[in-house]
C-alpha cells in the first residue's frame, strides 16, 4: 500500500498506530472510529482515522472514559472541558480517598476504651458528601424565611462549611460529631421554634444578619484574646441591630427580652457545635462562638441588677 491509498484496512491502521485490531474493533463497536465495509466485508478506514485513534489512545491513557473521548471527538467538549471535568471527578475521588484515609488513622489512634465509641460516630459520616449534605439540611429546615442568594451561600458557608479537602483525623471526628449533633431532634426544634418567632416578629431578617455579623467582627479580637465577656461596643452592636429589626429601642427590659428570646443560642449543644466548626475550619472564633460571648456579655449586664450598663 503507497503512502497516497486512500483507505486503510484495519491491519494497516493497527500497525500505523501501535493499536491491537481487537481493540480497534472495541472502538468501532462504541462508536469512536468511523468504518465502512468493503465489498469483501472487510473494515476500511480513511486515513485520518490515524490521527483520530492517536487522539483516542493519548486520551484513554489520562483515564477519560470512552464517552467523555466521544463528546471530543464529536465536538461535543472541547479538549480543554473534557480534561478539565476529568479533573474535576478526580478531585472529589481523592478528597474522598483522603477523607477515608483519615478516618482510618482516627480509630488507629483512638484508646481501647474510646475505640467502639468512635466507630460508632464515624460511621455515621462515613461519606463525606453525605455528612455535608446532612448539615446543610439541618440548617435549611430551621429557616424559617428565603434569604437572597448571596447571603443564603454566606450563611451557609458559616454554618454548614464543606469537610476540608486533606482533614486531619481530628477534622474527621469532629466532623463526624457535626452530623452527630444535628441527629439530635430536640435541638432542631428549638431553633426552628426560635426562627418561626423570629418570622412574626423581625422585618428584615437581611439586615439582623448583616448587624450581627458586623458585632460578632467587633467581638472577635476579644474572643481570640480570651476576655470574659464584657460590656463593650460590640455587645451595643448587637442589641442594635436586633432593635433596628423589631423596631424597638435599647432599653434593660428591651435586653432582657432579646435575653429571653435569643436562649437557645446558648444552649449547650450549640456551643459546641460552633466549637466544632472551629475545630474543622481551623477558626479559632467563629460566628456562633462570637454570638455566644456577646450573649454571655448582655446576661453578666442584666444579671446583678436587672439594668443594662453603659458600654465603655
Amino acid at each position: 500500500m503507497t503512502q497516497d491509498t486512500p483507505e486503510l484496512g484495519i491491519g494497516d491502521l493497527a500497525a500505523r498506530t501501535g493499536v491491537p485490531v481487537r481493540t480497534i474493533r472495541f472502538y468501532c463497536d462504541e462508536g469512536l472510529l468511523e468504518a465502512h465495509r468493503s465489498a469483501g466485508g472487510h473494515r476500511r478506514f480513511p486515513r485520518s482515522a490515524v490521527d483520530r485513534l492517536d487522539l483516542v489512545r493519548r486520551l484513554r491513557r489520562l483515564g477519560l472514559g470512552l464517552p467523555a473521548i466521544a463528546s471530543v471527538l464529536s465536538a461535543e467538549r472541547s479538549l480543554p472541558e473534557a480534561v478539565a471535568a476529568e479533573r474535576a471527578a478526580l478531585d472529589v475521588e481523592l478528597a474522598a480517598l483522603a477523607w477515608r484515609r483519615a478516618a482510618l488513622r482516627a480509630v488507629e489512634e483512638a484508646s481501647p476504651a474510646e475505640r467502639a465509641a468512635r466507630l460508632d460516630l464515624l460511621a455515621a459520616a462515613h461519606d463525606r458528601t453525605a455528612a455535608h449534605d446532612a448539615l446543610v439540611a439541618f440548617w435549611q429546615r430551621i429557616m424559617a424565611v428565603r434569604l437572597p442568594g448571596h447571603v443564603e451561600s454566606m450563611f451557609f458557608e458559616a454554618s454548614a462549611p464543606r469537610p476540608p479537602a486533606e482533614p486531619t483525623p481530628a477534622q474527621v471526628v469532629a466532623y463526624a460529631e457535626l452530623v452527630a449533633l444535628v441527629a439530635e431532634p430536640g435541638l432542631g426544634r428549638r431553633l426552628a421554634a426560635r426562627a418561626w418567632a423570629n418570622g412574626r416578629r423581625i422585618a428584615d431578617e437581611t439586615t439582623l444578619l448583616a448587624g450581627i455579623g458586623e458585632a460578632c467582627e467587633l467581638a472577635r479580637p476579644l474572643v481570640l484574646a480570651g476576655s470574659s465577656p464584657v460590656a463593650c461596643a460590640a455587645v451595643d452592636r448587637f442589641v442594635a441591630a436586633y432593635a433596628e429589626v423589631m423596631r424597638g429601642a435599647d432599653t434593660p427590659r428591651f435586653r432582657r427580652e432579646l435575653l429571653a428570646a435569643t436562649a437557645v443560642d446558648r444552649d449547650p449543644l450549640l456551643r459546641r457545635y460552633w466549637t466544632l466548626i472551629g475545630e474543622v475550619t481551623g477558626d479559632p472564633a467563629p460566628v456562633g462562638t462570637a454570638q455566644a460571648w456577646l450573649l454571655d456579655a448582655l446576661e453578666r449586664q442584666a444579671a446583678p441588677t436587672g439594668r443594662a450598663r453603659t458600654a465603655s
